[in-house]
């Protein structure tokens, strides 16, 4: 059941992504308050700071950054992923420019009074693009990938911008004290890496970083302890599908998310476009292992328009999925797994635009947010049939939903130190 609803004030902000504010780095015993949920936008480039602590079944809009104030004293727009500083203080990192051009690098909110500080990063090395990035303090590293040109983004998947640097490529090394950059690593073109994650033990020196358009996944991980200089090295491949009735011949994966489990057990992969969500074992953290693998939506569907003419890994194209006599659209985007690691949650909105490009029926009815049940013994996923949250059926919908965020936890907020 729908507990609340916290209308925006404003339209066409593109809500993302979300994170905790101040607090939500977890310093040893130290407990964790989550009480400000910081949204930023990803077309607008519009922050909005919601208060979850006063009231915790009704929560609150207590401040706003308006787009002016970030393009005037940031240079940055389109904002995407959000993390709080080992001081508490909060970041934020962009895709772009005011303007809608690739720029890359980081702005900070003031983890106690919310107020826009200013970039992170030196002026002269943001990078081309940015998206996602994660830390680990006792190595005095920050990792972020690449992400995608907002201006051509915002328009739609197209075919045209391959090999034009539309789509990011590279993974790069901070130095998170002296905040500057000291690696790059080239992923290849049109690779478009996305989603980063260290292991959660503070002591790791590796993670993963995703790249949706190549469907690697690659292990990025400290080569040299006294240099502090980091390798990267392929871990996972999830080979296109050769189709017909799509908008090229070859159809990628396209991992849009992805988890560690919080005992870096497991890691979990959305194919947003495939349809199917995996989980692989990571004991050996070079070389993961497939152990489950649920098809929740897609593009290759049994019935639909795509028909796949060679695939190396399935036999048959997938059936649709329905829940509680609802026919489920799109492709599994954002997940959110439990501190047990027992649930994963997942919505299958990706980007307004390409969501109506690729799944105009999710535009229609609106997204759902779906119930996975995780294996954690021996692996393996099952889709949870009594559970199915229709965002097609709010007030003023139908909505798109995206970021899953749990207030008593969960296993993308906190990073340990």
């Amino acid at each position: 059941a729908v507990i609340h609803r916290l209308p925006m004030p404003n339209l066409k902000d593109e809500l993302h992504s979300s994170g905790w504010g101040a607090g939500c780095v977890c310093f040893d015993n130290i407990t964790t308050k989550r009480n400000k949920l910081i949204l930023p936008c990803l077309i607008s480039s519009r922050i909005y700071v919601v208060d979850v602590g006063s009231q915790c079944r009704a929560p609150k809009l207590c401040k706003m950054i308006e787009p002016v104030d970030v393009f005037w004293k940031c240079n940055k727009g389109h904002l995407s992923i959000v993390h709080s500083l080992p001081n508490g203080d909060i970041l934020i990192a962009n895709m772009g420019d005011p303007a809608g051009n690739g720029k890359g690098g980081f702005i900070v909110l003031d983890g106690e009074t919310f107020e826009l500080k200013g970039n992170w990063e030196n002026e002269c090395e943001a990078p081309p693009t940015g998206y996602d990035f994660w830390y680990q303090p006792r190595h005095n590293v920050l990792i972020s990938s690449a992400g995608l040109v907002p201006k051509r983004a915002g328009r739609g998947f197209n075919p045209d911008d391959l090999k034009k640097g539309v789509f990011g490529r590279r993974l790069n090394v901070w130095n998170l004290s002296c905040r500057t950059l000291t690696q790059c690593f080239d992923l290849g073109e049109d690779s478009l890496p996305l989603s980063v994650k260290f292991l959660h033990n503070p002591d790791a020196a590796e993670g993963y970083v995703s790249c949706a358009l190549s469907g690697i996944i690659y292990r990025f991980y400290k080569a040299c302890c006294e240099a502090n200089t980091w390798s990267v090295e392929e871990a996972i491949q999830i080979p296109a599908k050769e189709v017909s009735g799509w908008i090229l011949c070859k159809m990628p994966a396209f991992t849009a998310d992805m988890v560690i489990s919080l005992d870096d057990k497991y890691l979990y992969l959305s194919n947003w476009l495939h349809g199917d969500i995996r989980q692989y074992d990571i004991s050996k953290t070079c070389k993961p292992r497939l152990v489950g693998q649920v098809f929740v939506g897609g593009s290759i569907l049994r019935g639909g328009p795509v028909t796949v003419c060679r695939d190396e890994e399935l036999k048959c194209q997938p059936e649709p999925l329905v829940i509680k006599c609802k026919r489920v659209y799109g492709g599994p985007c954002k997940m959110q797994l439990s501190l047990d690691g027992k649930r994963l949650y997942v919505t299958n909105s990706f980007y307004s635009t390409w969501d109506k490009q690729f799944y105009p029926n999710v535009v229609r009815e609106g997204s759902v947010m779906l119930q996975i049940d995780v294996d954690t013994e021996k692996g393996g996923l099952t889709v949870n049939k009594n559970f199915l949250v229709d965002f097609g059926k709010e007030p003023n919908g139908p909505c798109l939903a995206r970021s899953i965020r749990f207030p008593c936890g969960d296993s993308t907020s906190d990073i340990l130190a």
